[in-house]
């Protein structure tokens, strides 16, 4: 067998909005910068995404509660925009984000709603370092722009949940029994985003890529719809060659993708490169021990190695047929060790202990 073929990054959201931001530039000199977040409602919060900044150093891997602030809620129930024409005068360093804002010399400041199918999203915020900037015909120029700018991020969002849902009337017709509950797929996810808001900046690395492999992680396994039930599910450990057919999960799994990236004609949306390499990549390890293609070091992509750690992690905190639950510094030390042997990023092991109280809120959050 050829071995699968490693896809390499394509353009973003971000590269997008920095062209559109160009555009805005012509019309409208005084927006230095343009900036999307959006909105986590299980949690409630809002999350930095993308951003273009000509002026100012960007705020990255920051979130907080929509409900914490008065005016955001208002506008996230209602359309409209929000103008602050003086930031020094109204604005308190109080939070992160306020004392960011104030420090990179912003003086007033565009707010509006991002929608998807009317459902609010997130938001758009403008700033400009000139006091009174968004006039009425800015406001109306950014508005246009927004339109643009809402039709690229909800496209992509649509898009991303047509390859979820596809894949789970895919594993209704397979008759899959329960081989991962959901509670364990929503805490893989968002500890592999905990891991990459830790480690992205290492990288050079920004929001989007972060709330993308959230996005696919749970999707890293699809290939074991097609292994059978008595390999799947047994609760014991698995002959070589029941192990043999396991392995195979990851080619199943790729062409899986391949063929609902193709039925929708979305197989070149930018970040489902991410999602391939999730699928791909997520049983290599770093010292070529791992499959299907015994990968090494950085040839394996930084969003497999997040997952890689994320998944294992899980699995030692939870009980499986084959071992009980570890507690958490059982399983930290596992991880770390398997680092030290050359198998596992470190920097996404250590990532974990950083983030523990956050870990520990979604343990005790998605249970089961």
């Amino acid at each position: 067998m050829h071995p699968l073929k490693l896809l390499q990054p394509s353009p973003t959201l971000s590269a997008r909005l920095s062209q559109i931001h160009e555009r805005i530039l012509e019309r409208a000199p005084c927006v230095e910068r343009i900036a999307c977040v959006i909105h986590d409602a299980d949690s409630d919060m809002l999350k930095t995404f993308i951003n273009s900044t000509r002026a100012g150093t960007p705020i990255a891997g920051y979130e907080f509660k929509l409900a914490d602030s008065v005016s955001l809620s208002r506008l996230a129930a209602g359309q409209g925009v929000r103008i602050i024409d003086d930031i020094p005068a109204a604005i308190v360093p109080n939070s992160k984000h306020s004392s960011w804002l104030l420090s990179q010399g912003y003086q007033s400041s565009f707010t509006t709603v991002l929608n998807d199918e009317g459902k609010f999203f997130g938001f758009l915020f403008a700033n400009s370092t000139q006091k009174g900037a968004f006039t009425l015909e800015v406001q109306r120029d950014l508005l246009l722009f927004t339109s643009l700018i809402n039709m690229a991020i909800s496209s992509e969002l649509a898009a991303i949940r047509s390859i979820s849902a596809s894949i789970e009337v895919a594993k209704d017709l397979a008759n899959l029994r329960d081989f991962e509950t959901g509670a364990h797929l929503e805490r893989m996810a968002r500890n592999s985003r905990l891991i990459a808001r830790k480690v992205a900046g290492k990288y050079g690395l920004n929001d989007e890529f972060v709330e993308n492999v959230y996005f696919f992680a749970p999707l890293h396994d699809i290939g074991k719809i097609g292994i059978p039930d008595e390999i799947l599910l047994k609760p014991g450990k698995l002959t070589p060659d029941e192990y043999a057919v396991m392995r195979t999960h990851v080619e199943k799994g790729m062409r899986i993708i391949e063929t609902i990236l193709g039925d929708f004609n979305i197989s070149e949306l930018p970040n489902c490169t991410i999602l391939r390499n999730i699928v791909l990549c997520h049983h290599e390890f770093l010292d070529g021990s791992g499959y299907p293609n015994g990968l090494r070091s950085a040839d394996i992509p930084l969003e497999a190695r997040i997952v890689t750690v994320a998944d294992i992690f899980d699995a030692l905190m939870h009980t499986r047929p084959y071992k009980k639950q570890w507690t958490y510094e059982q399983a930290l030390a596992e991880l770390r060790r398997m680092a030290a042997a050359g198998q596992l990023d470190a920097d996404c092991v250590e990532a974990l202990d950083c983030a523990k109280s956050e870990i520990e809120s979604v343990l005790s959050q998605y249970t089961g």
